[in-house]
């Protein structure tokens, strides 16, 4: 199973105020839509500030893995005051098949770390078979 669960806080740039300089909203509406319709996807503003939120389980990785990592990257060059979270369990994963893994948006980068908290899934959350 491909497990994940994430968001994101728009922002225009680091240096945003008030939403000046204003968010490429339709482009950015244009990544989320390329994923709608799948799992749970959502982009609203929170409080006068614009936010998305997903997540998933299919069966596999498949295309739906790559395209949400995507989604954090295009969203880190069209407003790259944005910052976020993305957590990713993949049990198919060759290197990372026991662990929890955390996209890490900040600044227009995205990074990849290991998730100490849900980490090693076997032991942490689940038993042993």
């Amino acid at each position: 199973m491909f497990e994940y669960h994430g968001w994101i806080s728009l922002r225009s740039t680091a240096e945003a105020v008030d939403d000046e300089p204003p968010l490429r909203l339709p482009e950015i509406r244009a990544a989320t839509d390329e994923l709608a319709g799948y799992a749970l996807l959502d982009l609203q503003p929170l409080n006068g500030q614009y936010s998305i939120h997903l997540g998933g389980k299919p069966n596999h990785r498949g295309t739906h893995g790559p395209a949400i990592l995507d989604l954090f990257r295009k969203v880190g060059r069209l407003a790259p005051g944005s910052y976020g979270l993305l957590h990713v369990h993949d049990d198919e994963d060759p290197l990372h098949a026991d662990e929890f893994r955390v996209y890490r948006l900040a600044r227009g980068v995205l990074t990849e770390h290991r998730e100490p908290l849900l980490s090693p899934v076997i032991t942490t959350l689940e038993d042993a078979d």
